[in-house]
Parts: structure tokens; sequence; C-alpha cells
């Protein structure tokens, strides 16, 4: 299994909104955050709101955030891709790139998720908890923190401020 022989995320390739195969070996030598999203969640407003502010911030300093729609956490993902990237480009002003609805607990969970819990549990075990669980990665494609759902994105600036200066 490839997920387990992985040692950074740039061993993936997952697919955009539109269907097209992407390489995360494309963002080689950026500082990323990775997000499983939700477009009707009570966290939605606030987290994608902050989102924007740090990826405006920071993206032409080598930041990328990375959002991975998911309907996992009480069915608050529920349309299908070009209806999501509507909601999140038009009512959240969303300019990072979003990627194909995912699962990232069980079974079908996509191997970028399996990897990125294997490399930072959280507290509950390995399993995401909820919407807008956040995995900041090093400029090598490393996975070095795990935030929780309810963690502000802005919370995170200071650790993606560091990572940017290494």
């Amino acid at each position: 299994m490839a997920e387990q022989s992985s040692n950074s995320i740039y061993d993936f390739t997952v697919k955009d909104i539109s269907g097209n195969d992407v390489s995360l070996n494309d963002y080689s030598g950026k500082v990323l955050l990775i997000v499983n999203v939700a477009s009707q969640c009570g966290l939605t407003q606030t987290n994608y709101k902050e989102l924007n502010v740090l990826y405006e911030k920071y993206k032409n300093q080598g930041f990328e955030i990375l959002a991975f729609p998911c309907n996992q956490f009480a069915g608050q993902e529920p349309g299908n891709n070009e209806e999501i990237q509507e909601v999140v480009c038009t009512r959240f002003k969303a300019e990072f790139p979003i990627f194909d609805k995912v699962e990232v607990n069980g079974k079908n969970a996509v191997p970028l998720y399996k990897f990125l819990k294997e490399k930072k549990g959280g507290i509950f075990g390995d399993g995401i908890k909820w919407n807008f669980t956040k995995f900041l990665v090093n400029k090598e494609g490393k996975v070095v923190d795990r935030y929780a759902p309810t963690t502000s994105p802005l919370k995170i600036e200071k650790d993606i401020e560091k990572l940017l200066q290494s």
C-alpha cells in the first residue's frame, strides 16, 4: 500500500474539483494547510473567512491551502462537485484550490487522508472528528501539526510564518 511506504505528501496524486489528477508534488517547496471542508457546517463561515485571510496574506510567500470537501459529518457537504465549487467560490470567495469530494474516515478514506492521520493522530485516535480538521505540512512535504476543527485558522498563523521562514 502506497500510503504505508510514503514519507511525504508529495507521493500522492489527488483529483481536483473538476476530476483532473493533481500530483501533490506540484506543491513541493510550499507550506501547506490541508483542510476537510463543508459548506453547511456551523464552523463554515468563520473558517472560510479566516482561511481566505491567511491565503491572501501568504499565497505569494509559498503558502497554499488545499481544501477537500467531505460529506461524512452530519451530511454537511451534500452537493456534487459543481455545486460545491459554486458555493465555495461565490458565497465564500475562496481562491485556494478545492479538490474532489472525499471520504476522510473509514474503509473508503482516500490514501492522502490515511497518510495524514497516520502521521498525526488526533485526540480521539486516528479518525477525523469533524469538518475543518487542519493539517500543517512543511516545505519538504512532512506533516508537522494537526489542529482541531474548532481551532481558528488565524491561531495557526504563527506556525505558518515559522515554516515559511525555515
